[in-house]
């Protein structure tokens, strides 16, 4: 019994926290809806204390997105995106890259959509790059504007201020000192009043109407050149009472005021508006025939579009027309203004952007708009920057921005324009002078080709200074080729990096022909010389060598010695008999020296020379001991010398070792002397 107890206690605590849970998301789902992102956020988390779940968490990051808190939402990105990448779609990738552009990491933003455009988005992918690059070429202007954070801005948000005679007008969170007032559920902050302050002294501060100002919201008032006519937005509010759509949210639309007696009166809605969408930010023409303004209207491109309608004579409205795709993306395009020379500025956050909402220009002629371009730095930041107006005269304005580095939530700018806006894709130069290689004297007319990826992009001759120029790419790699008759064909490869204007020198010296060709000859002349230098040197060094390893072996063979200038084996002494030429066998016995030592000087080369007495005729003697040479050569061979290492030379009677003046004047011993074999050593290494 006491168990069963237990378990429906316990049963009875999960049901009733789950219970709790679902009424937190629950009541953070209707605020969510209804727009209430900053009282939606608190419930959403305390229904993630038991649990996360990505319908709260998506919520979180979107609420969050929606009231500029880019930091917390960014948190809440990455963790979709790394633990529901199934679940979320691109608008969800699109808000996280833009909250890291907020944190001034374009990069990482970059790879997040490109990351995504690659496996759902083609053509999307080839706009991001694209975008890439542009943006690139705006940052490359600099610096358009000076701006100045003005005076009156608090840790509140202020807005859409313009110039109206000596006062500047904008947008502010009700004072406290006008009052205690609700506050609202987008953002939490107190609703918007309008406010005027003295050009020359901001601190003189005071509500702007107290006709026009109610406990809604009121902000982008504009006025016509004669000042009696006034167009402003406001919630959707009539006879003290806020009008909803089936959602029970209020939205706001653009209200118009008549200025009578020093008074505002005959406050009307606007035929253009609409309980169940938004039309806002009211913008005149120069002829103030046109105007123009904002809105979420069915059937348009996304989000808020960019519309014009004609302000008929009767002071009536025709029908809005959307500026169409030039202007409007299916994200927010906001905040028209069209200046004296008929330039739309409005802000989106669908073009090539650096973040959050940026300022964009585009000149309307008659029924067009041409194309839409980023006015540059430093109005663009990574935040949202919006209600961008100027003077053409003057080059002064205002535009508003969330940046970090304001004072509070939403701050007024002052700017002064600095530079026109002129972008370029990244571009440097590729120069040079074309001179004789050796009288430097320049070359004119001279033909330059100049190739890109293997491709000639363009050619050109040099002028009388022997100059010429190319336009080139930034981050390119380049081929410079000069030509001219009777010269030398010379190039020069160049890698361009990301410096924008930079010139990059391509000089060539050109050689002659006729100098060239006397050059080639004179340094074939110059080679052969050194070859045979070499060769010579290369000789004496082998000769020098072979006298140091030759009288290292005397050195250490006995039986190697110099006699009368030339190197001997000096063996037992071989005879022959008397008119024969067998190798006798104390011959052979004595050849042994002969034979070791070959054996272990493979590159010895050894001449075998034989002789004769002088008994017989010379012929016969030169014959026989010839034979005698070969003999013992053959038997060299037959011992295992190689037969290219042995010269066999018959001497004959010619180099007696003891000379007979008569056959009969020697005795036998002395003939047989004479009858002797030699060895000598040709060559040892």
């Amino acid at each position: 019994m006491k168990n069963k107890i237990i378990f429906i206690l316990t049963f009875f605590y999960f049901t009733c926290l789950n219970a709790q849970v679902d009424r937190n998301l629950v009541r953070a789902n209707k605020y969510f809806e209804r727009a209430y992102y900053s009282e939606a956020i608190p419930f959403y988390k305390k229904s993630l204390d038991n649990g996360y779940s990505f319908e709260a968490l998506k919520n979180i990051a979107d609420s969050y997105f929606y009231i500029a808190k880019y930091s917390k939402a960014s948190v809440y990105y990455k963790y979709l995106v790394k633990n529901y990448k199934r679940l979320i779609d691109g608008t969800t990738y699109f808000r996280y890259a833009e909250t890291l552009k907020a944190k001034n990491d374009h990069e990482r933003a970059n790879k997040v959509l490109s990351s995504y455009y690659k496996k759902h988005d083609s053509t999307k992918l080839a706009a991001l790059e694209k975008s890439i690059k542009y943006l690139e070429n705006v940052k490359a202007i600099g610096d358009r504007f000076t701006i100045e954070n003005l005076s009156i801005n608090t840790e509140e948000s202020e807005f859409g201020a313009i110039r109206k005679g000596d006062t500047i007008i904008f947008a502010a969170p009700k004072k406290p000192e006008d009052g205690v007032h609700k506050t609202y559920g987008w953002t939490g902050d107190q609703y918007l009043d309008l406010y005027k302050a003295s050009v020359k002294n901001l601190s003189d501060l005071s509500p702007f109407s107290s006709e026009i100002n109610t406990k809604v919201h009121e902000s982008n008032i504009i006025f016509t050149r004669d000042g009696k006519t006034a167009y402003f937005t406001r919630n959707n509010y009539s006879n003290g009472k806020r009008k909803k759509d089936k959602n029970k949210v209020t939205h706001v639309q653009i209200f118009k005021a008549e200025l009578i007696n020093g008074k505002w009166k005959n406050i009307t809605s606007l035929s253009i508006n609409n309980d169940n969408y938004s039309t806002e930010h009211p913008a005149l023409s120069p002829d103030e025939k046109t105007l123009y303004f904002a809105s979420d209207m069915p059937k348009g491109f996304g989000s808020f579009d960019i519309y014009s309608v004609a302000i008929l004579p009767d002071g009536t409205l025709g029908l809005p027309e959307n500026l169409g795709p030039e202007i409007n993306t299916d994200k927010k395009e906001q905040f028209p203004f069209i200046d004296a020379n008929n330039n739309l500025y409005f802000s989106s956050n669908g073009r090539n952007g650096f973040g959050g909402l940026d300022v964009f220009i585009a000149q309307i002629n008659g029924d067009s708009v041409s194309k839409a371009d980023n006015i540059g730095l430093p109005v663009n930041s990574g935040y949202d920057d919006f209600s961008f107006n100027i003077n053409t005269t003057t080059k002064e304005g205002y535009f508003s921005s969330n940046r970090p580095t304001g004072k509070g939530n939403d701050d007024i700018y002052k700017i002064v324009e600095q530079k026109p806006l002129v972008i370029e894709n990244c571009a440097q130069f590729i120069t040079g002078t074309i001179t004789d290689a050796d009288t430097q004297l320049t070359i004119s007319n001279a033909s330059i080709t100049l190739k890109k990826d293997g491709n000639i992009i363009a050619k050109e001759t040099t002028d009388n200074d022997g100059y010429f120029k190319f336009d080139a790419d930034c981050n390119s790699n380049y081929v410079v080729i000069a030509t001219k008759e009777g010269y030398s064909e010379e190039k020069a490869i160049l890698t361009l990096g990301d410096e924008r204007k930079k010139v990059n020198d391509a000089s060539l010296a050109l050689k002659s022909l006729i100098k060239l060709e006397e050059e080639r000859k004179a340094a074939l002349v110059l080679q052969q010389q050194k070859e045979h230098e070499l060769r010579v040197k290369k000789a004496e060094q082998l000769e020098v060598d072979r006298k140091k390893k030759i009288k290292q072996a005397i050195a250490k063979e006995k039986d190697i010695v110099k006699e009368n200038g030339e190197l001997v084996i000096k063996t037992e002494e071989i005879n022959f008999d008397y008119k024969l030429w067998y190798m006798r066998r104390d011959a052979k016995k004595a050849s042994k020296v002969v034979i070791d030592l070959m054996k272990k000087y493979p590159d010895m080369i050894v001449e075998i020379g034989t002789h004769s007495d002088m008994r017989g005729n010379s012929r016969y003697n030169k014959e026989l001991s010839q034979k005698r040479a070969n003999s013992v050569r053959y038997y060299l061979i037959d011992e295992g010398i190689e037969p290219d290492r042995i010269k066999a030379m018959g001497y004959g009677e010619d180099k007696p070792l003891i000379k007979c003046k008569t056959e009969s004047a020697c005795s036998e011993e002395q003939h047989e002397i004479n009858r002797r074999c030699e060895f000598v050593v040709k060559k040892i290494y």
